[in-house]
């Protein structure tokens, strides 16, 4: 997020609550590797970037709260003692969900007023959600002076989230988006939440984000459908999830599965060993390993978890074929929205051009391409 639109955000409240508020940012993120694998409990490799959420908030005289979307023009009013879930509600449920979890934690919290924009393109799997929700609950924290670590923040994200919102996700996206360094990925234990920060080399190749623009209806089911598969699996087979599954074991078991829950159950421990050889090719400057280590987390996201569509395929496939190329895949829940693409130094502008086109060619869609830089996590302005 750029200074302009910090400003802009702070602007905004001085006009509308003539205070001085607080300037909250938190970042979207990215995941090199590692997909699904959060909510078995396994590896993940994210890195916050350089695309968020501000946020300015200050605490208000009046006994309501209200919340504004600059960029959609929408405000949403509450009062603290009496929230519930707005049935056809998208950022509202969010804001409130963090309020109701930092007071299920015992947390005094008094009227405030909030307002944020971003620079998160919608709908391309950069979770603005974790971005929206360690805005606010990073500046109530420092706003009513709750006492509360980063750690125990990111927890009530994510119990916002999944309580409040009904999104059973997984801790990755909270956690990159608060934990976030300048040039590094994170790689995290979604079991213990240890991490550790793993250098990347920007200066070699650009982080390309190809948005397919395609939202398939049936992601939502699909991805509920994928994790019950891995909960039967880690139940049958005695062990608290697929993270503490040995590969083995499964091979051993085999016959007890059919082949689709095989598969993918055979995936999330493939994906695993994947982030550990993801981490040590980055810690040798080994590229190519690493960018061939995407393009096999993608056939296994397509062949095995089948969380692919047409539209991603094509453009790994393609990407496959360029030299520039380190590598590619799908990014997030499936069935829609980005790839991520690895490219060299100095390619990136002719290779948008022959992917765009290629793309356009083959869907009668327009593909949108988006640069990130890897950046900090959640801070006070």
């Amino acid at each position: 997020m750029d200074q302009q639109g910090i400003r802009k955000v702070r602007d905004h409240f001085l006009e509308h609550f003539q205070t001085s508020p607080i300037v909250v940012f938190a970042p979207g993120r990215i995941n090199l590797i590692g997909e699904h694998t959060d909510y078995n409990l396994g590896y993940v490799l994210p890195a916050a970037i350089d695309k968020g959420i501000v946020m300015a908030l200050q605490q208000s005289k009046r006994p309501i709260s209200m919340a504004t979307a600059l960029d959609m023009e929408e405000t949403h009013s509450f009062h603290l003692n009496s929230l519930k879930p707005i049935s056809n509600g998208r950022w509202q449920n969010y804001i409130m969900g963090v309020v109701d979890e930092i007071q299920k934690k015992g947390k005094k919290l008094g009227p405030f007023n909030m307002v944020f924009t971003g620079d998160i393109p919608p709908g391309a799997g950069l979770s603005s959600s974790a971005a929206l929700e360690n805005a606010l609950v990073l500046g109530l924290n420092e706003l009513f002076q709750l006492g509360l670590t980063k750690k125990e923040m990111v927890y009530i994200s994510l119990a916002a989230e999944n309580n409040f919102v009904g999104v059973q996700c997984g801790i990755m996206d909270q956690y990159a988006s608060m934990f976030g360094q300048k040039d590094c990925a994170l790689f995290l234990d979604c079991k213990t939440l240890e991490s550790e920060a793993i250098p990347i080399l920007s200066n070699a190749f650009d982080v390309l984000l190809l948005d397919t623009k395609v939202t398939h209806s049936l992601a939502d089911s699909a991805y509920n459908d994928r994790r019950e598969v891995c909960f039967k699996v880690a139940q049958q087979m005695g062990v608290p999830s697929l993270r503490d599954l040995n590969l083995q074991t499964l091979l051993e078991n085999k016959t007890q599965f059919s082949k689709d829950v095989f598969q993918k159950a055979l995936f999330i421990l493939e994906e695993n060993k994947r982030v550990i050889d993801a981490v040590a090719a980055l810690k040798n400057n080994d590229l190519r390993t690493f960018g061939s280590l995407l393009f096999q987390s993608h056939a296994g996201l397509q062949n095995q978890y089948k969380v692919s569509c047409e539209e991603l395929d094509f453009l790994v496939s393609l990407a496959h074929k360029y030299e520039a190329v380190l590598g590619a895949r799908m990014m997030g829940g499936g069935f829609g929205g980005c790839t991520i693409n690895l490219v060299a130094k100095g390619h990136s502008a002719s290779f948008i051009k022959k992917i765009s086109q290629a793309y356009s060619k083959a869907f009668n869609r327009s593909l949108t391409p988006i640069v990130v830089a890897i950046g900090s996590g959640a801070t006070i302005q």
